[in-house]
Formats: C-alpha cells, sequence, structure tokens
C-alpha cells in the first residue's frame, strides 16, 4: 500500500477523466490486490482508493479536458 500519492500526467486518466485502481502505475500486484474500482481524478485533481487508500492526483501544472 502506498503512503505517497500517485502522480498522474493528464494522459494517464481515460476519456472520463479517471484511472483503475488497483494500477500498474502504483505497482501493485494482480494476485493481492482488490476488486477493480474506478477513481474520478479529473473532478478534483485527486481521488482516494476506497479499497486500499492510494491517493491518485494530477501533477502539478496538468490539466484534464483542456483546449490545446
Amino acid at each position: 500500500m502506498s503512503t505517497t500519492p500517485i502522480e498522474l500526467l493528464a494522459k494517464d486518466l481515460n476519456a472520463q477523466g479517471g484511472v483503475y485502481c488497483p494500477s500498474p502505475k502504483a505497482d501493485m500486484k494482480i494476485w493481492n490486490s482488490h476488486p477493480k474500482v474506478y477513481l474520478d481524478v479529473a473532478r478534483t485533481g485527486e481521488a482516494k482508493c476506497p479499497y486500499c487508500g492510494t491517493v491518485y492526483k494530477l501533477k502539478a501544472g496538468e490539466h484534464f479536458g483542456g483546449h490545446h
């Protein structure tokens, strides 16, 4: 279980602005992980997994859904 937030780039989020936990970015092994859960990161800039407590957050300066 990670105590350090997992920093994400906007390109790491899916089309809805979220990620699934467990995530390869959190260095979790599939065999000892929890059920897959969707976390809406784009809405507030970060989200915490209710199962393992891992926090996923957008890296400073990253914006999701903005115009390029």
